[in-house]
C-alpha cells in the first residue's frame, strides 16, 4: 500500500493537523516530514485540545507509530516540553520515533534568527525567531548537528566546541554575548538521555511498512505558497513544504505516494510579511479573524485574512499533483451575506494566469473576483453533502471548478467529527446535478 500525503495549499494554518488526525485512525505510521517548531497544529479530540509543534498528530492513535522524519529540524527543549504536556494528559509516547538523520536547532540558531530579522528593518520577513532558518542554513552548509550526534558523546563535544567558537565570532559582530561551549554540551547531553530511547532509522521503518502493505500517512508542515522555490520568495519558510519536499523529508520516493491531499481553508490567511493579493483590511477581514480566532498557534500573532485565492490554489494543485482537496473552516463563512472568490490576476491591464516569481509583479496584482451569495445558515452540525444549503454547495462547486480538482472533505468545525466526507470518485458538481 503506497503512502498518502497531506499538505497545505495556501500559506499555512489550513487545519492540516485536524485532517491528519481524522485520517490517522487506520494508519500504521504517521510521519512529520518538514519544518520545525515554527509550525503549529491545533488538535481537538476526545482527549482535549492540543497545540502540536513537532510531534505528528498520529500520536493520538494507539496503533500508529508517530515519526519525526529526517527533513525536520528539532528544538530538543521544545520537543521535550511537548512530550511532557502529552504525558500529563495521559498520552502514550511509546510509539514516538525520531529520525537519527534529523537536524537539531542549537542555541545559536534563535540568536542569529532574531538579529538577522532585526537587521532587515522594514523588509522583515516575519519569522517566528525560533532559529528554524539558521538551522536549515547550517544543514545546507554541512555544519549542522544531527540527532545521531547525540548518540556519540565524543563527536558531539568536538562538534559543539568548534561550532560555538565559530558562531561566537559572528555573534560578537552583532553585540551578542558569547555562548559557553561547556554549558551547551552539558545541556545537549541531558537532552540526549531523554530522547535516545525514541531515536531510530525512521526511513527504514517507513520503507519496511510500505513493503509490508501497511498504511503510511505523511503529515506536511507549513504550506506550498511558503516553499523556497515556488512560494512568495523571500517571504517563505526555509524548507520545502511541497509534495516533493515531503517525500524527501520522510525518506520515500514520489512513486510511493498513492494520493496527495491538499488542505485549503474556505478563505485565506497569512502570518507575517509578504504578498497577499486577496487580503481584507476592512471590517469583513476583522470579522473573519475574530470569528475564526485567527491567531498563530506558535506565535499568537493575528493572522491576515482574505478571500479564497483560486489562482494561487490552482498553481499549487498542478505543481503537487493534488488529487483531492480538504476544505476547512467552512463554517466560519456561515454568517456572511456574500462571499468573494478570486478567479484571476490582472497586472498593468494584462491577465496573469499564475503566481509570478518577480516581487514587483506581486505588488501590482489586482485580483479578479466573482461574488457569490452567502448561505446565512449554521453548517457546524451537518455531516452530509446533500444537507448543505444550496448556496454553500454552489461555493464548493465553484472552488472545484476553479482548482480543477474534487473537494473530498469539508471541515465545519474544530473537532475530529465535524467533517463532511464527499464521494472522492466524482466531482461534486456532478453529484449535485
Amino acid at each position: 500500500m503506497p503512502a498518502r500525503l497531506v499538505m497545505g495549499g495556501q500559506w499555512g494554518d489550513e487545519g492540516k493537523g485536524k485532517i491528519v488526525d481524522a485520517l490517522a485512525e487506520h494508519a500504521a505510521l504517521v510521519v512529520r516530514a518538514t519544518g520545525g517548531d515554527n509550525a503549529g497544529h491545533t488538535i481537538l479530540n476526545p482527549r482535549g485540545e492540543f497545540k502540536m509543534h513537532l510531534i505528528p498528530s498520529g500520536i493520538f492513535h494507539a496503533q500508529a507509530l508517530a515519526i519525526i522524519g529526517n527533513g525536520v529540524v528539532i528544538n530538543p527543549r521544545g520537543l521535550l516540553d511537548e512530550m511532557a504536556t502529552l504525558r500529563a494528559a495521559g498520552i502514550d509516547l511509546s510509539g514516538l520515533r525520531i529520525s537519527d538523520r534529523a537536524h537539531l536547532v542549537m542555541p545559536w540558531h534563535p540568536l542569529f534568527d532574531q538579529v538577522e530579522e532585526r537587521s532587515r528593518g522594514a523588509g522583515a520577513i516575519g519569522t517566528t525567531g525560533r532559529g528554524i532558518g539558521p538551522a536549515y542554513a547550517d544543514r545546507a552548509s554541512r555544519t549542522g548537528v544531527r540527532v545521531a550526534d547525540l548518540q556519540d558523546e565524543r563527536l558531539l563535544s568536538e562538534k559543539v566546541t568548534a561550532l560555538v567558537a565559530s558562531k561566537n565570532r559572528i555573534l560578537g559582530l552583532y553585540g551578542v554575548a558569547p555562548l559557553d561551549a561547556a554549558q551547551v554540551i552539558e545541556q545537549y547531553y541531558a537532552f540526549a538521555e531523554q530522547i535516545e530511547p525514541h531515536i531510530a532509522a525512521t526511513e527504514i521503518l517507513i520503507q519496511d511498512a510500505l513493503a509490508a502493505g501497511r498504511e503510511v500517512l505523511i503529515e506536511g508542515a507549513q504550506a506550498a505558497l511558503l516553499d523556497l522555490d515556488f512560494g512568495t520568495y523571500p517571504y517563505v519558510t526555509s524548507s520545502f513544504p511541497t509534495a516533493a519536499g515531503s517525500c524527501a523529508g520522510a525518506g520515500i520516493a514520489p512513486t510511493q505516494v498513492c494520493e496527495t491531499l491538499g488542505v485549503f481553508k474556505a478563505y485565506s490567511t497569512r502570518v507575517g510579511g509578504g504578498p497577499f493579493p486577496t487580503e481584507l483590511t476592512d471590517a469583513t477581514g476583522d470579522h473573519i479573524r475574530e470569528r475564526a480566532r485567527e491567531f498563530g498557534t506558535t506565535t499568537g500573532r493575528p493572522r491576515r485574512c482574505g478571500w479564497f485565492d483560486a489562482v494561487a490554489g490552482r498553481y499549487v494543485v498542478r505543481l503537487n499533483d493534488i488529487g483531492r482537496v480538504a476544505l476547512t473552516r467552512f463554517d466560519i463563512l456561515d454568517d456572511l451575506e456574500e462571499i468573494r472568490l478570486c478567479t484571476g490576476y490582472w497586472v498593468g491591464g494584462e491577465a496573469l494566469p499564475y503566481p509570478p516569481a518577480r516581487e514587483d509583479l506581486w505588488e501590482r496584482i489586482e485580483p479578479v473576483y466573482e461574488t457569490l451569495p452567502g448561505w446565512r445558515s449554521d453548517t457546524s452540525d451537518i455531516r452530509a453533502l446533500a444537507d448543505l444549503p444550496a448556496n454553500a454547495r454552489r461555493y464548493v462547486e465553484r472552488i472545484e471548478e476553479a482548482l480543477g480538482v474534487t473537494v473530498g472533505l469539508i471541515g465545519v468545525g474544530p473537532s475530529r467529527e465535524q467533517l463532511i466526507h464527499t464521494d472522492a470518485s466524482a466531482p461534486m458538481t456532478a453529484m449535485a446535478g
